[in-house]
């Protein structure tokens, strides 16, 4: 039985995949169900049709084998094949008596021309079908016009439209089940690149803040260690000393960053948590290291800050901090403020600064001018990068020179980040901070 129900599948498979070879074999079939229809005679409607009680002429053998050969092109002119077929089916009606069941090609050229084409086409031909060859058969046999073999006709056509338009029918929606699922595939693969590059853009810009930062550091440490290294060599060990703490943590957070890149089997990631306002006294006492006076305030109490909103307030500080610390020249100092007013929390930074307009991160897109060597964000993208990070959570940050001389950065993060990333313990505590 296995055997069997496979070879019926292969076969079954080579014919859908041979169409033409299917409607040959099909065309054969209904040749020899209309011959060996034409030998029967269905008598006067008493009792049983009796075979071989009658013999087809060489005509009606001769279209029979027309109306078969036709079939062979329904699926390529199906509108032709069924004019072809309803001809010489109303011909062997108004010619033969009694006729051979020539329209039995017709029913089958009927049910490819509803399966193939709109409603409106197949209603419009099968009626017109079914009307002429049940026409031609009441008006030109022999039989009354009410006798079985003529509703027949009409009942067969009429059956043939109907099947071929509930195919049309039920093919039009698997088609539409399966347009619909290979859309939401891809529907699926585009929101899941989209993902991707929105954590590649996070990652990135995660890796410019902290390289961005803590390679300035050590630029201004190790500086300072260079000035004073033969007159105050205790002072030179002080900056050393520095410049291995802002190495090591700047490894420490690469280390964390690169680690959300591991794939499933990788040596286990680091589980320190992402930085945020609850280190920030950490941040600030590494710039106060560096030379750079800084003063914070923040509001005391209040709700924990998701961790996507804590993380960035901490960067928006960071990047900040770095530039006055690289532009903002000699004698410069700092005012780091964090606020929560209602349902937003307000984050500036002011300095007094007077550097140059062209090392100034407000004169352009970016955070400093071209040819600048003073640390890694050279290029213009730190005001970019802390813009795309706030907007992303959809707050708004602005940069530019103060009144009075200085420049001034102020983000406004909405508690509620778009993100909807969970809350990380131990990363939003630092809200109540105050230096």
């Amino acid at each position: 039985m296995t055997t069997l129900s496979s070879g019926f599948a292969r076969a079954r498979r080579w014919l859908r995949d041979h169409p033409l070879a299917f409607d040959a074999t099909l065309a054969f079939g209904t040749l020899v169900a209309m011959i060996c229809g034409s030998f029967t005679d269905p008598g006067d409607g008493h009792g049983p049709p009796a075979f071989g009680a009658r013999t087809p002429e060489l005509f009606s053998v001769l279209l029979m084998a027309l109306s078969a050969a036709a079939l062979v092109l329904r699926r390529r002119r199906p509108m032709q094949v069924l004019a072809v077929t309803a001809a010489l089916a109303a011909v062997e009606y108004v010619l033969m008596d009694p006729p051979a069941p020539v329209v039995m090609s017709t029913v089958i050229a009927l049910y490819t021309v509803a399966s193939r084409t709109d409603r409106p086409t197949a209603w419009r031909v099968g009626l017109l079908t079914m009307g002429g060859l049940t026409a031609a058969a009441m008006v030109f046999g022999s039989t009354p016009w009410y006798s079985q073999e003529n509703f027949g006709v009409f009942a067969w056509t009429g059956l043939a439209g109907a099947a071929g338009d509930a195919v049309r029918s039920r093919r039009a929606f698997v088609d539409a089940i399966r347009e619909r699922a290979e859309r939401a595939e891809r529907t699926r693969e585009e929101e899941a690149r989209r993902r991707v590059a929105e954590e590649r853009l996070r990652i990135a810009r995660d890796l410019h803040d902290v390289v961005a930062h803590h390679i300035a550091l050590v630029n201004v440490q190790a500086g300072v260690a260079a000035h004073v290294m033969d007159k105050r060599p205790d002072q030179a060990k002080e900056a050393l000393a520095h410049v291995r703490d802002a190495s090591r943590s700047a490894l420490n957070e690469l280390r964390v960053t690169v680690g959300l890149l591991r794939q499933q089997g990788d040596p286990e990631a680091p589980t320190e948590p992402a930085p945020g306002l609850a280190v920030l006294g950490e941040l600030v006492t590494t710039f106060r290291n560096a030379g750079l006076p800084v003063e914070v305030a923040c509001a005391e109490g209040g709700e924990r800050l998701p961790a996507a909103v804590d993380l960035a307030a901490y960067r928006v500080i960071q990047e900040a901090l770095t530039n006055v610390r690289k532009h903002a020249g000699a004698g410069a100092r700092a005012e780091v403020s964090v606020v929560r007013v209602g349902a937003t929390v307000e984050v500036t930074v002011l300095d007094n600064g007077r550097g140059s307009a062209g090392r100034r991160p407000g004169t352009g897109p970016g955070d400093s001018s071209p040819g600048d060597g003073d640390g890694l964000d050279s290029g213009g993208h730190g005001l970019v990068g802390m813009r795309e990070r706030v907007t992303a959570l959809g707050g708004a940050l602005t940069a530019g020179p103060r009144y009075g001389g200085g420049f001034r950065v102020h983000a406004i993060l909405p508690v509620e980040a778009r993100t909807g990333e969970p809350e990380r313990p131990g990363t939003a505590g630092g809200t109540g901070l105050r230096r």
